[in-house]
């Protein structure tokens, strides 16, 4: 329980600040804070136990045949990186409640945020990968609404969109990976799968999986040549930023490949590809951030660079190269934040974040300066820093590379050169902002300082990082070290601190500090060369590129799909008796030996006039009424066909389809023409005269080759299990409410969705008003017969009583909640066509709409009673009572699901069909049905 609300807790406080809209910009933060600050206090509770090397795992079965059960997990890993979204989560909301302050949009911020906060501790603490597939993929929805936050600005919705496409088409490919990943190891049980790498590895889609998963993780985490998003989502709020590049988002694939290290790690093809990616964003992220002129953009680069290096260390293979990443990721975190929240109060002092025109700030911002001289020395891995540490932890690592030979040299290099760049461009930020001379031309002047209480999430975070430079050693065996061994899934030894380092990495340190500051001594003549480099627009070359494939998809689509339905059909015919032809053509022998039953002459004559009747539908076709008629008469001899077959259900759900088809297409026809134009060509006709006689005698064939064979069905099944395991002697209901009642679940809402849609396109739509005969001849029939009006209201009550006796009876005889909903909604029916719209509906005492949410609501609530019983979602429950005088009564939990089915039906049908009707009022739409 613990665990669920750790993720719940976000996700359901994000409501808080969405129904308090209205409230100040510090009320808003102090809600938003409320659900933090409860996650972050439960992760505080039990840290003693999972540092002390405790697993805890929460599990609630969902569909367990499909491996899919609602699963968290909590170790060392999954908390290190919990502590972070929640901790700094806090830090961010305290920032925002100053950097919206006054603004209209806060509410809509702080809902995100949280909403974010939760999708991201989905990820971590998730102990089944299909499910974590699901946190995956929100944190890219959620991330667009907070990338395109602004958005009424160009940039902020291209970069979304960005954002969108390339973590969006990398998690196509995650789902992929993830779920070759679940067959090899036979689970997608996290505690399964890092139990089985030695299987994983030797797997022959091993190549592959590899390859899905890092693409995912690649895409998600801003690795070369996927890195370009992540710069241009600067356009979101800085609050966005600082939470995106610091504690979420980003993070998400280093900790998915720091997960599934034990089942993936440890094999050259991972160590080539890892590595090389890491070396390649370590390095273009440094060269790129040096010469960025922009606060945001600098720093959205040298975030690219850190996620690089942390991804190179997660593939080096080095016995502690794991840890470092570790310890890398928490001083990134904690350096990062105060440095995004400090670029956006001088943007919001000066009006711009452009460094060339923000010089001598000092002067304004003493206060601020002070405590960005922390972050900001830490990112350039100064002594007695954080990132100091973590620095030599990586040259450290680099030099314990033995294999391949190229590496030995030339990883130790690279990051020697990273960290020059990385030192380079830390000074500048630093001197560029608070030095430098003095301002030149601000829009905001005079700059000044925000007040003291808005500094305090920047104090807090440069105060922990000066706290980890200076006693590394308890963070990170609190934290870190416990989170290495729950990643590893081995107990294994420490580092220590005091004896970090050598006279290599002691070189490789003094090289990049002295290198660095070199590089920004000179950077005047190196910014003119840089300047006359051709100029490269990464989101340009993203909308040229989607535009170029959206105008292909486009021509393709356009080519297949030009509007006539005889071309779709005839695709769809064509390919089907293709593919059924050549395997038929393949069987030696059609007859499979088992005997067909013999024929009648009843059976025989229905046969023939069902037949005659559909070729009627298509000699009439273009005559309204009468090919509507001919159409119904296939749809009764259906259900006499049904009926004959012993398929009882299925011919009282036809019988009450086809009344419903008839009348709804009959409103929907009556806006056609009487008669239809003759557009086809006698070719055309031939054509489709002889791809329906190839499809008929193909099916013929084919049902001919199953028919003879013996079978054995999944219906054997459901006849032995109906009674015992579902309570029903109806097997048709009990898979209806039972063992398929998921699908029955989503087919009722598919349904729902398709009345309000009815509902919603015919709100507002006004068509031409009918024109009246005021002075009608005797010819002209009433449009409300006086015996059909007294009929329908006797035969209202009996309807009512039949399709309540349909209902009652379904679990055990023919009938259901589908049946009984058709036979009060065709009972309905009736009461329009009697009275008319106006009559009818001023009786209704039901609206469609909510009756429609309300059979949805109770079909849900029925599948997540079963949770609490601690079974899968949509279990059922049955039992007998002896009630006095009735004697022996069955109860069923699935009546109420049936209920609920009840309700749609009924709901919806009644939706389509009175919104329908309203169009054939004279006056128009008129009154709103539903």
């Amino acid at each position: 329980m613990t665990l669920a609300l750790i993720v719940l807790l976000p996700l359901l406080g994000a409501l808080l600040p969405a129904l308090y809209r209205r409230g100040t910009c510090r009320r808003l933060a102090c809600l938003a804070a409320l659900p933090t600050v409860s996650s972050l206090l439960l992760l505080l509770s039990v840290l003693p136990r999972i540092s002390s090397g405790e697993t805890i795992i929460a599990e609630l079965g969902w569909l367990p045949s499909l491996g899919l059960n609602l699963a968290l997990r909590l170790d060392a890993l999954g908390l290190l990186f919990a502590l972070l979204i929640t901790g700094i989560g806090g830090l961010i909301l305290l920032f925002a409640r100053y950097y919206f302050e006054g603004s209209a949009s806060a509410a809509r911020f702080f809902t995100l945020v949280l909403l974010f906060m939760a999708v991201m501790l989905g990820i971590v603490l998730s102990e089944n990968l299909l499910f974590m597939l699901v946190f995956w993929e929100l944190t890219s929805l959620v991330s667009f609404l907070l990338i395109g936050f602004h958005s009424d600005r160009q940039a902020a919705r291209l970069g979304a969109r960005m954002s969108l496409v390339i973590t969006g088409g990398g998690g196509l490919a995650l789902f992929g990976g993830i779920v070759l990943l679940g067959q090899a190891a036979g689970s997608y049980e996290l505690s399964v799968v890092l139990e089985a790498g030695e299987r994983i590895r030797a797997h022959e889609h091993y190549g592959l999986m590899l390859n899905l998963i890092l693409l995912g993780a690649f895409t998600k985490s801003a690795q070369f040549p996927f890195h370009l998003w992540l710069p241009h989502a600067m356009t979101a709020p800085t609050p966005v930023s600082a939470y995106l590049h610091s504690a979420t988002m980003v993070k998400a694939g280093l900790f998915l490949l720091a997960r599934l290290h034990p089942a993936l790690a440890d094999t050259e093809l991972w160590f080539h590809l890892v590595t090389l990616t890491g070396m390649l964003t370590l390095m273009v992220g440094a060269f790129v951030a040096m010469f960025m002129h922009d606060m945001k953009g600098l720093l959205a680069y040298s975030t690219v660079s850190h996620l690089g290096l942390i991804m190179l260390l997660l593939g080096l293979g080095t016995p502690m190269a794991l840890a470092a990443a570790l310890f890398h990721l928490v001083c990134h975190a904690l350096f990062k934040a105060p440095l995004f929240m400090m670029a956006g109060y001088v943007d919001r002092a000066t009006g711009t974040r452009d460094m060339r025109r923000i010089n001598g700030m000092w002067r304004f911002m003493p206060t601020l300066m002070a405590l960005s001289a922390i972050p900001a020395a830490a990112m350039a891995g100064l002594p007695l820093m954080s990132g100091y540490l973590s620095k030599k932890m990586l040259f450290g690592e680099s030099l314990r590379v033995v294999t391949p030979e190229w590496a030995t040299l030339v990883i130790p290099a690279w990051v020697t050169l990273a960290g020059l760049f990385s030192v380079a461009y830390s000074i500048r930020i630093f001197h560029n902002v608070y030095f430098n001379g003095r301002p030149i031309d601000l829009p905001v002047w005079p700059p000044h300082e925000p007040r003291k209480a808005a500094l305090t999430p920047i104090a807090l975070l440069a105060l922990a990082t000066l706290l980890m430079g200076l006693a590394p050693q308890g963070v990170y065996a609190t934290l870190v070290h416990p989170a290495f061994e729950a990643a590893r899934q081995a107990e294994l030894a420490a580092y220590d601190f005091a004896t970090l380092g050598g006279t290599r990495t002691g070189l490789m340190s003094l090289v990049a500090l002295a290198g660095g500051a070199l590089f920004y001594a000179i950077r005047n003549p190196l910014f003119r060369l840089h300047a006359r480099l051709p100029e490269v627009d990464a989101k340009e070359i993203f909308d040229w590129a989607m535009r170029r494939a959206i105008e292909l998809s486009q021509r393709r689509v356009f080519q297949l799909e030009n509007g006539s339905l005889q071309r779709y059909l005839t695709f769809i015919m064509v390919t089907v008796v293709v593919l059924v032809g050549v395997e038929l053509l393949a069987v030696a022998h059609w007859n499979g030996g088992v005997p067909l039953a013999a024929l009648d002459p009843l059976t025989v004559l229905a046969a023939g006039l069902l037949c005659l009747a559909a070729i009627g539908v298509v000699v009439f076709h273009h005559h309204r009424l009468p090919a509507l008629l001919l159409l119904g008469v296939t749809g009764l001899f259906v259900t006499v066909a049904f009926a004959r077959f012993s398929a009882p259900d299925l011919a009282l759900t036809q019988l009450m389809v086809e009344v419903m088809a008839v009348v709804i297409m009959m409103l929907a026809l009556s806006f056609l023409p009487q008669l239809s134009p003759r557009e086809s060509t006698r070719l055309r006709m031939g054509r489709d005269l002889a791809i329906a006689v190839l499809v008929g005698v193909g099916v013929a064939a084919f049902s001919f080759a199953i028919l003879t064979r013996p079978q054995h069905t999944i219906s054997d099944f459901f006849l032995a299990n109906s009674l015992p395991g579902g309570g029903g002697t109806n097997v048709v209901n009990v898979i209806l409410v039972d063992f398929r009642g998921f699908d029955t679940l989503g087919e009722i809402t598919v349904l729902g969705i398709a009345a309000v849609a009815v509902f919603a396109f015919t709100r507002d739509l006004h068509l031409k008003e009918r024109v009246v005969d005021t002075n009608p001849g005797h010819w002209v029939a009433e449009p409300h017969p006086i015996m059909l009006s007294t009929v329908a209201r006797l035969v209202l009550p009996i309807a009512l009583l039949v399709s309540a006796y349909i209902f009652l009876r379904g679990h055990n005889l023919p009938g259901g909640g589908f049946i009984a909903g058709l036979i009060t909604a065709v009972a309905f029916t009736l009461q329009y066509m009697a009275g008319g719209l106006v009559w009818a509906q001023t009786r209704m005492l039901t609206a469609f709409r909510p009756l429609i949410g309300a059979g949805l609501l109770i079909a849900v609530v029925t599948g997540l009673g079963s949770w609490l019983f601690g079974y899968p979602f949509l279990t059922s429950a049955h039992g007998h009572l002896n009630l006095p005088l009735i004697g022996e009564f069955e109860l069923a939990t699935a009546m109420l699901f049936d209920l609920g089915v009840y309700a749609t039906v009924v709901g919806a049908t009644l939706l389509v069909l009175a919104n329908l009707g309203k169009l054939m009022t004279v006056a128009g739409p008129g009154k709103e049905i539903g």
